[in-house]
């Protein structure tokens, strides 16, 4: 197996400990060459069976982005909704999205009906598909990071809706909408640990059976 030199390894922790979802973006458009050779991560995912069920629509029109915005809006009322007292002032001043700024959209699928793998470890778990789409989205995330981008993870919307509103086929489902882009500020730690939303956990959860 090949090994790595100590230098890459501490090198490879703190880029995962860089990683942020980004939801501030400037304006610069991302180099097409550039943003191709993040997208080459999906071809170095782990996929169950080798079914690559990844499929990435990139959102450009603005027609698309308008639905897309539109449907965040929505689900993010709603969202707000469910929280009352502190909790809803602190959720009403949280970013969520970079939708507004971020050159580069996706959103990216799982293909739930693919022959591509022939089955394989999704007969008896076919969320594995989708393990394998976000597994390949990790990797995306950590290559972006490395070439200076940041990427943020969009999840408060109507799948469906927005699966309907860019004429995804009805087997494909949604994994997230991406915003990827150069971040305004670079910080070492998550954006909603810095706004008082949550706390990182202090230990890991491990359990011997």
């Amino acid at each position: 197996m090949r090994e790595f030199e100590p230098d890459f390894r501490d090198e490879l922790y703190e880029l995962m400990r860089w990683r942020r979802d980004v939801r501030r973006f400037r304006t610069t458009p991302v180099d097409e060459a550039l943003l191709m050779r993040c997208l080459d991560a999906f071809s170095h995912a782990p996929s169950v069976g080798l079914s690559e069920p990844w499929r990435i629509v990139r959102v450009e029109s603005k027609a698309a982005r308008a639905a897309a915005r539109t449907n965040f809006e929505t689900a993010n009322a709603e969202a707000l909704a469910r929280y009352d007292g502190d909790k809803a002032d602190n959720y009403a001043k949280l970013k969520l999205a970079g939708m507004d700024r971020a050159p580069v959209q996706l959103a990216i699928f799982c293909d739930e009906s693919t022959n591509k793998g022939h089955g394989l470890g999704a007969g008896s778990m076919p969320e594995m598909r989708r393990y394998s789409v976000v597994a390949a989205i990790t990797l995306l995330w950590l290559t972006a990071r490395v070439e200076g981008l940041g990427l943020g993870w969009v999840s408060v919307l109507d799948p469906e809706q927005l699966r309907r509103d860019l004429e995804a086929p009805k087997d494909w489902a949604l994994i997230g909408y991406f915003c990827i882009g150069y971040p305004e500020k670079d910080h070492d730690t998550p954006e909603l640990l810095r706004e008082g939303w949550e706390d990182r956990a202090t230990a890991l959860d491990i359990r011997t059976v």
